[in-house]
């Protein structure tokens, strides 16, 4: 296997002199971590290569979460944008497949403790205090499958549309938890007979999660910038599958 086809290419899906940004592949850690040492490709380190110069990440994605991953290409710009990102100047818009039917749109003002990972759990010397959390959400598709879990003879799924107003660690994935529609696909937060459906069914291996967009003020340019990623190959599945093919994220 030739270089080349072990490390496909990032999709660039905005560009100019001083930012670019990715359509961030799920599975694809942004950066190198401790936590996990036995990965070898990052998006940082192949973006960097592809277009042979340095980049600043902005933001960050989860490991399983695909989508808009913003860099800046000097660390001038990158100083420059990081108060637009510590405030709530930056408008981010996911799609997320969640167990049930959400029937109404809502805002979620539900407090998050920090997680912490197992290894800094133990050095942990007080118990974190619960941080504001806001996530805005709405229901935009349905879809009953005719398959029989637990003690329903159907199972019902919903296309949700969320918008942070916060960043709390997986503040998504949580908030869908706490709200009891799990985001399918989750591991830690999710529901795993509704996880293992999709694995059998759609053959979905990944967190049905997608940062599909990105709008911020240009530092440069001062204009108004968005940035949009497309789903993949597992997400187009996965709509076929639920008779949403129609509907264009």
């Amino acid at each position: 296997m030739t270089v080349e086809e072990s490390a496909p290419e990032l999709e660039i899906i905005y560009r100019d002199e001083w930012l670019v940004a990715v359509n961030k592949p799920s599975g694809m850690l942004v950066h190198r971590s401790w936590l996990d040492k036995g990965e070898t490709r990052f998006v940082m380190q192949t973006l960097r290569d592809q277009i042979g110069q340095h980049v600043f990440p902005l933001h960050r994605l989860d490991r399983p979460t695909s989508g808009v991953l913003l860099f800046a290409l000097s660390s001038e710009i990158a100083s420059q944008m990081m108060p637009i990102f510590a405030g709530r100047d930056v408008k981010k818009t996911y799609y997320a497949v969640v167990r049930g039917w959400v029937k109404e749109s809502a805002i979620l003002d539900y407090p998050l403790k920090e997680e912490l990972d197992k290894v800094a759990d133990k050095f942990a010397t007080a118990e974190p205090e619960a941080k504001e959390a806001i996530t805005e959400y709405r229901p935009v598709l349905t879809a009953e499958l005719p398959i029989p879990l637990g003690r329903y003879q159907s199972c019902r799924y919903s296309l949700v549309e969320m918008k942070p107003q916060t960043g709390r660690k997986h503040q998504l994935r949580r908030h869908m938890h706490h709200l009891s529609h799990h985001i399918i696909g989750d591991v830690n937060h999710g529901d795993g007979r509704h996880n293992r459906l999709f694995r059998q069914e759609f053959d979905c291996h990944r967190l049905l999660l997608h940062a599909q967009q990105l709008t911020f003020t240009h530092p440069v340019t001062k204009e108004n910038i968005t940035v949009t990623a497309g789903v993949d190959e597992v997400w187009q599945r996965v709509m076929s599958g639920l008779g949403w093919s129609n509907y264009s994220m």
